[in-house]
């Protein structure tokens, strides 16, 4: 059976538009990194377009190969995190403690993009023509794949709701405000998880404590800020 593919990387915007501005048209990438391509899968679509372009290459755009990279796909890194942490919940291993420890790592990922301008998959040529179609992950999109898995798996255990809390909680003091409206739909959809999956209320209050070791030290914030005292990393 032959290796099937992956989308390493898409090759710079740059060269991409300049492609898009020869064919006369608009170019949407229908692949994104990370991807396995299946035989007569359409890569590119273009639009309008007037003049012709080689397949050939339009497809060297596109660099393809067996295994994803963390330098060319982010969202890789936090992938084999979530795995790590679903596994060690698994009802099998059961072992929240791994499931914290992936849980800081994600949060140290997730605190790498603060200052990312993830908004980039719409490109205009100089006369403000839309040009490029290109699908990258957008800040909801890491959230989903950080959180969705973890949430649901660990559900039960209080020692994960309340790192994932704290995670949360840490996320919003630190990150910008347009950054603010995703954290928030997850810390309800936590905060749901924790009403169904806890019917003691006394139980529903200790798992929604936020706490960085899980059950270590309970976190007060004023404002969105800790009041532990302590050196910035």
């Amino acid at each position: 059976m032959p290796t099937l593919a992956s989308v390493k990387r898409i090759t710079s915007q740059p060269e991409l538009l300049t492609l898009a501005k020869q064919a006369g048209g608009r170019v949407e990438v229908l692949v994104s990194v990370g991807d396995t391509l299946i035989t007569g899968m359409p890569l590119l679509r273009v639009f309008g377009g007037n003049h012709l372009v080689k397949d050939e290459t339009w497809k060297r755009t596109l660099e393809t190969g067996a295994d994803r990279t963390f330098d060319q796909d982010p969202k890789y890194a936090l992938r084999l995190l979530v795995d790590i942490a679903i596994k060690a919940l698994s009802p099998a291993i059961n072992d929240p403690t791994t499931a914290v420890q992936a849980l800081d790592q994600i949060q140290d990922q997730l605190l790498r993009l603060r200052r990312r301008r993830l908004e980039i998959g719409a490109v205009r040529d100089g006369d403000g023509t839309l040009r490029l179609v290109v699908p990258h992950p957008t800040w909801e999109d890491f959230l989903r794949l950080g959180f969705d898995e973890i949430s649901f798996c660990g559900a039960t255990s209080v020692q994960v709701m309340r790192r994932m809390r704290a995670l949360i909680g840490d996320l919003i003091a630190a990150l910008p405000a347009e950054r603010h409206p995703a954290l928030e739909y997850h810390r309800k959809r936590l905060d749901a998880a924790i009403a169904r999956s806890f019917a003691d209320d006394e139980e529903k209050l200790e798992a929604s404590v936020e706490d960085r070791q899980g059950l270590g030290v309970a976190l007060r914030r004023l404002g969105g800020r800790s009041h532990q005292p302590g050196m910035r990393t």
